[in-house]
């Protein structure tokens, strides 16, 4: 497993540390004081809590029942009666071959079927005369029943020597046109059931997020031809194992249209929440001193409020202005927020009148 945090802390910890630096929001003007006077600075208490970090991912609409549509056997395209954008029927018909060899194999193994009948027929009377042995008998109603199969199969590659939808759809590609040569199981059309309006979203995460996630977890869809309209979803497929070529692993969304209309290839965001895991501690992200991956430093005051001890910290996470702490503060009640980026484990601090400490 990898122990690297995901680039988003990585590249927001260098971010914290400069708004550490520069003393913003409620902290003190970031202005160095001299060598020989109290380095001020504010705190904040640690807080303990078993939120989970939202996950934030994007992908597009796509359809469970999305399919490649092509024939059976290969065959000059004669007919397609469909087009790009076209709504169509369950059990209706969009392609069809050129039917001229079909036809003559049916036809050819048909006439060997009552070939082979005739034969049955004259080796059975001379079998009743004594002439033919048993062996010969079998054999012509082994030759009978091949013959029988062979024109089963002719007449099975005749049925799907044209291409029918399976359910109400629509048509997003048309692939090949008429008069080109479809092989075996080449595609011919693009096609996208929506009679189920079983919609879904499919995207990759990382090693990290998909220990926590599990099937059956909620996630608050927005998609962006419907910005002011919220959706809902729910994982219904977790992938076992990563794509080899990514290196993430897939995770499918299904998505509760609402009433709404959709379409394969609209763009989306997704928030996911998964369950509260442990318990963690948790400060604000002025308090990091220091970070390197998922470590960092924090300050916190000793028992004579004027001097600082330096803790080593273990991130679990960071999102927005809140960071999770794993492990190093179990013992601390509160943070330096304010100064930090001016601190060493020798500074004399001083707190602001705004501050008090709470005592035990």
């Amino acid at each position: 497993m990898n122990t690297k945090l995901p680039d988003t802390l990585r590249y927001l910890l260098p971010v914290v540390l400069a708004f550490s630096m520069a003393g913003c929001g409620n902290n003190i003007a970031a202005v160095t004081p001299p060598a020989d006077e109290p380095i001020p600075v504010q705190v904040q208490p640690v807080t303990t809590g078993d939120h989970n970090r939202i996950l934030q991912y994007s992908g597009l609409i796509a359809s469970n029942s999305e399919a490649r549509l092509s024939f059976k056997i290969g065959g000059i395209i004669s007919k397609i009666y469909v087009k790009e954008g076209d709504h169509v029927g369950g059990g209706q018909l969009l392609a069809t071959l050129d039917l001229t060899e079909i036809d003559a194999q049916v036809q050819q193994a048909s006439q060997n079927v009552e070939k082979a009948q005739r034969d049955e027929g004259r080796m059975t009377n001379l079998y009743r005369d004594t002439v033919a042995s048993l062996e010969q008998l079998q054999n012509t109603h082994t030759q009978l029943t091949v013959t029988k199969e062979a024109l089963r199969i002719a007449r099975f590659n005749q049925q799907y020597a044209q291409i029918r939808a399976a359910t109400g759809g629509t048509i997003l590609q048309k692939l090949m046109n008429e008069g080109e040569y479809a092989s075996s199981g080449t595609a011919v059309l693009q096609f996208n059931g929506t009679g189920q309006n079983d919609w879904v979203v499919r995207f990759g995460v990382s090693d990290k997020d998909w220990a926590i996630l599990k099937k059956g977890d909620k996630a608050a869809i927005t998609i962006d031809a419907y910005p002011d309209q919220p959706f809902s979803g729910v994982i219904t497929k977790l992938a076992e194992g990563a794509d080899p070529n990514g290196g993430t692993y897939a995770v499918e969304v299904t998505v509760v249209p609402d009433g709404h209309k959709l379409a394969p290839g609209l763009f989306c965001t997704l928030r996911l929440q998964p369950p509260a895991g442990k318990r963690l501690l948790f400060i604000p992200a002025s308090a990091l001193a220091e970070g390197d991956g998922n470590k960092g430093f924090v300050y916190t005051l000793n028992d004579d409020k004027r001097t600082v001890r330096k803790i080593p910290v273990q991130i679990a996470w960071l999102q927005g202005d809140l960071i999770a702490v794993s492990s190093g503060l179990e013992k601390v009640e509160q943070v330096i927020t304010s100064g930090v980026g001016y601190l060493t484990e020798k500074s004399i601090v001083k707190l602001t009148s705004d501050n008090s400490i709470r005592t035990n």
